[in-house]
Parts: C-alpha cells; structure tokens; sequence
C-alpha cells in the first residue's frame, strides 16, 4: 500500500462524511467509531491483489495508473492506430494498382432482339413488347445480360420501323409506353440491360417535322435537305440511295426535291441545322429520363453529306450515266463519312456520358457503319483519347466468314479488326443480323457450332442474333429480299413453335425444322447447339484469361485457326482449335513450347471428344469442329511474341491473394 494512502483515504472520506451530513465537529466519539470502521473496511478492500468487479472509481484509477495495466492498454491502443493505418494504405494501393472492372457491355454478349419475330403475346402473328417480358427467363438461362432491341417506336412500316413518325410513342403494333416500362423494369430486376435503336439519319416522311417542312413553316423549314428541282426535270446530282435510284424525289407541296439516303418515305434529316442536333438530343434525354442503358446508333455515316452537291465520282467511268442507279456504282465520298459528323456523335456521348455518372449506371453507346474495306473509317468511331465516342463501332467483317471457309480466311477477317483497332480499345464480333443471311445457312450447319465458339472465345464482345443460339435457318421466302433471317423464334414443337400460342397466325411463315430445331428441345440435350452456346458464354465470363486476357495467334492453315487465351501471373490458360476447313486434319504445335506436351479437352463441338487427351503434336479435329483446350502453365506465350498478340488493358494476376492489378 502506498504511503501517503490513508491520507489520500482520510480526504476523501471526509468528502463524503460531508455529504452524508457528517461533519467533523460531531462528537468525538461519533467521528472515531464512523471512522475507525471505514478505515478497516477500507483496509479489507484495498488489501486486494488484483482489482474485482464494482471496485470505487478512486480504486480503479490508482490500478490503472500501475504499468502492469497501463502498457498494455498503450501497446494495444498504437497496434489499433498502425493497423488501422496500414489497412487504409492496402486498401488505397489495391484501388490504384487494380485495373478497371468490366463494364456490363463488356461482361456479357449483346442480344439482338428483332420484336418482330420474338414472342406474340396477343394472337395477331406479330411479336411485341409484353411477349419480351414474358421470354426474359431464355436470357437468364443464357447468362445474358445485354439485350438490343430493334426499332418498336411508332411507324408506318415501311421500312418494318426504321422509319420513325415518332420518336418518343411505341407503335400499337408492339404495345405502349406502359408495356416499355413494365417490360424495362422488370429488366432491370433481373439484372438486364436494355440498349434500343437510335435512328439519327432519318424519319419517316409522315413524321410532324417533314410535314412542317414541306409547307416551309419557319421553324422547321430547314429540318431536312431540300434542293430546286423540276417534277419531270432532271435530278439534282446523280446520287442513289442505298436501296437504288436516285435519292431525291420532288414533292408536290413544296415545289423542290428532297434527299433520301433510303426510301423515299424515309426524308433525309439536315444536321447542318443546329436545331436539329438539338432536336435529337433531346430525344436522347427523353429515352435515357426512361432509364434505357444504351442506344446503337443506326446508319451513321449518312447523316451529313457535302452542302456543294456535286455529282459523285463514278466507280467505272466508262459507264452512261443512265445506267448508275445502285450504291455500288458511286465512290459515296460526297454522301458518307463527311467532316463535322464526329463531333455531332461526340455530343450525343457527352450527353450519355452526364448519365453515366449515376453510380452503376453507365449508358452505352455503339455505332452502326459498314465501310467495308475502308476499316480505317470505322477505327475512328473509337473516339480519341482527348474525346471519347462510340464504346466500340459494330465489327461486320465476320459476316464474310462463308465467302471462303477456311483457318486462313477466319484469321485473316479477325486481324483486319485487331490490326487496326486503336491500341487500348475493346474489340466486338458480329455474325448475323436482320439484314444479313443466318450465318447457319450461308456458312451451313456443319460450321454453325465452331462459329458460335470463335464468337464467344475471342476478346471482347460478342453479338448475338436471335435463333442464333439454337442454329435457326433462313427460311424461303422469294417476294422480300431481307426477310428469310428474320422468321419466328422457334421456342417450342407446338404450334406456331410457341410464338403464337393463341391463334394460328405469324407475320412469317415458320422454318419447316421448328420441330427439331427449337428452345425446348435443346434445353434437354447437353449436346446441342443452345447447350454448347450457353456452356461457352459461362466459360467466358467465369474465366479471366477469356474475359480480359491476352489473345494471341498461335497457328494458321488452309483448315485450321488456333490461337491462345492467357492472362499474366494465372497458371491456367486457353487453346482454341478451329476447323473451318473442308477436310479433317492433324495439327502440329510442337513447336509451340509454351504448351505442355499433353493436352486434354475442355469442351469439343463434337461432344464425343470432349476429355479427350492430345499431344501437341497430334490435335486432332473434323470438319467444323472446334476445340477448347485448358491447359497449366508457367510459361507465358505473350512475352516470347508480342507481336502475335493483344491485349485491351493489361492486367496481371497475384495467385497468392488471388487479385487481379495492373502491371506493365
């Protein structure tokens, strides 16, 4: 006990005899004994070893002052302090060092949805919104969490939507506004997204604009391109429109010509008229206040032509004149691709992007232009890396894949993308759409499988169009040129293959295979097309080396195209073995160091091959077969040849903690 305790006692027990109303000036004896006893009580207490529960305050603080308690209590209060700190400082460095996460445009394939031909839910023959929502389960069952969905805005249809008379109604045909937002909120419930056609080039010559225009309302009067003409005269210029003849056509009201790049029912809006741009943007505002993730900007590349009007240069200029009357015949440098149309398309992203800032929400932008050889031109819908722009423009290059079956030709059309894609950007893949022949029926059915396995084994992003997935065909029908691709999904053997469950109408005659060839049936057969599909797009997002990692060409001949799928750091990587040849072959990769000597297969499109162990020396594979390899390694292909690979951001893997974070 201390010394100076009983002083420090006797204090504060006078304390409180003070406020028990105990005063020294009591009796003596009164003091003694009150005083006396609390001593021995005090006595008895503070003759404990260690402190107890319900001690006094004064008790409490003499212990705790004792180093015993007090460096222990410092010790622990400064580990706090340091892991504290040391956990912000990981926890900052794993945000700088990691690199960006995929959006969700990037993580999924993106559904072409054509409402035409999806689902009828009210028994008129023609697919609609609410048959949409109630077919959002197939998505979910694909892992697919993108959906585009072809134009449904109010139209007269003759160009089947594309020729827009409102750009802020739903035409009957499909549904209502009402039936838009149920069906994009239960979308959003389910984790999808949501991207429509945005339709910047034109209207329909019934829109409320033309109509103003032609009657030279002061507003509106230059809303589109009009020039002076004569009703039986000659045209202005001998431009042709994308579906032949010339692209201008007189009307009666106004007294002058006006421009069509399509139909004639589809007048040619005038960007050159700031209230246009404006017009269109707000638009944009209209369907994005809705809650639309994204837009695919349609036939951009004709929305400015030259204001000089000058006649295009004829591709063979031995030819009469009289006689051009097709796209092909004309060089289009007066009509596409004009300057000043980037930074109309960079306003429409800046306008996406101020959405965009709503925490998860980013919209997305891709932009449609087929400019063939000229690849360059589609490069630059990338954007800048001052400006940004489209997220990526459409890739129609795989669209050539059946001109010429062949490992060479499959290489070739992927290089002409990767080769020239600006370094850094994010890379898509296109097989078919409503305007194109099914890739089952133009390539065949023998290539359907290894085309669906090139689409979802390659770096970026994969676009899939309807009945895709199960290997639909074109179906016969001679009196409409675009239609064959664009027959009913067949979801069922019943009738109608389950489009139209009410009453015996589609818009379209079914494929005669519907019984065969449907959803349901493939759904049961882990062999099928629909199963092979669905198993490589879970593959894909669940892998790192196939959803972010490097793509390199490992081997190339008049059959085969093979290349590798790594990331840096990660031991498992990727083979894929294509055969789009015309004969069953043996491949050689002996010469591939990097692979181990024995390789086993992951996944074949010929089932029986599936497990099937192969030396590097001998990979085996038929007609139309492809093969997904999964190998171990330590030894990376990349760094020993750079220049047969690429990569959109590179990242590397710490096996360790299992993080992915940049690297150089």
């Amino acid at each position: 006990i201390p010394k100076d305790f009983f002083k420090k006692l006797q204090k504060c027990l006078s304390k409180r005899g003070s406020r028990d109303n105990i005063s020294v000036s009591d009796s003596e004896e009164k003091r003694d004994s009150i005083g006396v006893k609390r001593l021995s009580d005090a006595r008895d207490e503070y003759t404990q070893i260690k402190p107890y529960a319900g001690m006094p305050k004064e008790v409490l603080v003499l212990y705790s002052s004792k180093a015993r308690y007090r460096v222990p209590r410092e010790i622990l209060f400064w580990l706090t302090v340091c892991c504290t700190l040391a956990l912000v400082a990981v926890t900052i460095a794993v945000i700088a060092l990691s690199p960006k996460c995929l959006s969700w445009w990037q993580a999924s394939p993106v559904y072409q949805i054509y409402p035409r031909s999806f689902k009828d839910s009210d028994g008129d023959g023609v697919g609609d919104l609410k048959g949409i929502k109630e077919k959002l389960d197939h998505f979910e069952y694909l892992n697919i969490k993108s959906i585009w969905i072809s134009p449904f805005y109010r139209s007269p249809m003759k160009d089947f939507g594309y020729d827009v008379e409102d750009f802020r109604d739903i035409d009957p045909l499909f549904g209502t506004m009402k039936d838009f937002e149920e069906l994009l909120a239960t979308m959003h419930s389910k984790g999808l997204r949501l991207i429509m056609d945005f339709i910047p080039n034109h209207t329909s010559d019934r829109h409320r604009w033309f109509n103003l225009s032609r009657t030279r309302d002061p507003h509106y009067e230059d809303y589109y391109v009009w020039t002076d003409c004569k009703p039986d005269g000659p045209k202005p210029n001998n431009w042709v429109s994308i579906f032949g003849n010339s692209s201008w056509t007189y009307d009666e009201v106004r007294g002058q010509c006006y421009l069509h790049q399509f139909l004639k029912e589809q007048p040619d809006l005038n960007f050159r008229n700031p209230d246009v741009i404006n017009e269109m943007i707000d638009i944009i505002h209209f369907w994005l206040d809705k809650g639309v993730d994204g837009f695919r900007m349609d036939a951009v590349k004709h929305m400015l032509e030259a204001p000089h009007m000058r006649d295009e240069p004829q591709v063979d200029p031995n030819k009469p004149p009289e006689l051009v009357t097709t796209e092909w015949d004309l060089h289009s440098d007066y009509t596409t691709s004009q300057v000043g149309l980037h930074d109309i398309l960079r306003e429409f992203r800046a306008q996406m992007d101020i959405y965009s800032q709503e925490p998860g929400r980013y919209r997305f932008m891709v932009i449609e232009s087929y400019d063939y050889e000229e690849v360059y031109k589609t490069m630059m819908y990338y954007g800048t890396k001052l400006e940004k722009e489209g997220d990526f423009p459409f890739n129609f290059y795989l669209l050539d894949l059946p001109q010429n079956t062949s490992g060479a030709w499959a290489k070739h059309l992927v290089h002409l993308w990767m080769g020239n894609m600006p370094k850094g950007k994010w890379p898509n893949w296109v097989v078919g759409n409503h305007d194109r022949t099914r890739i089952s029926s133009s390539a065949g059915q023998l290539y359907v499988r290894a085309i669906n396995m090139l689409l979802l084994t390659l770096p970026g992003t994969a676009t899939t169009y309807y009945g895709e997935e199960i290997g639909m065909e074109n179906i016969n029908v001679t009196s409409a040129s675009r239609d064959p691709q664009r027959s009913p999904l067949q979801w069922n053997a019943n009738m109608n293959a389950g489009f139209n469950d009410k009453t015996n109408l589609t818009w379209l005659p079914l494929h005669p295979d519907y019984e065969t060839v449907n959803v349901e049936a493939q759904m049961k057969d882990d062999g099928s097309v629909l199963a092979q599909y669905r198993f490589l797009n879970t593959l894909r997002q669940s892998e790192l080396p196939l959803n972010r990692g490097w793509f390199c060409y490992v081997h190339t001949d008049a059959n085969v195209f093979s290349y590798i799928r790594e990331l840096d750091g990660l031991k498992r990587a990727f083979l894929i073995v294509v055969n789009f040849g015309k004969e069953s072959v043996v491949t050689d990769l002996s010469s591939v160091r990097e692979l181990p000597d024995e390789l086993k297969v992951l996944m074949s499109t010929n089932k029986v091959n599936d497990g099937k162990v192969f030396p590097k020396s001998r990979i085996q594979t038929e007609v139309g077969e492809g093969l997904v390899i999964q190998y171990s390694t330590n030894t990376r292909f990349n760094p020993n040849h750079p220049e047969e690979c690429y990569i959109s951001e590179k990242a590397c893997y710490l096996e360790t903690i299992g993080i992915l974070y940049k690297c150089q």
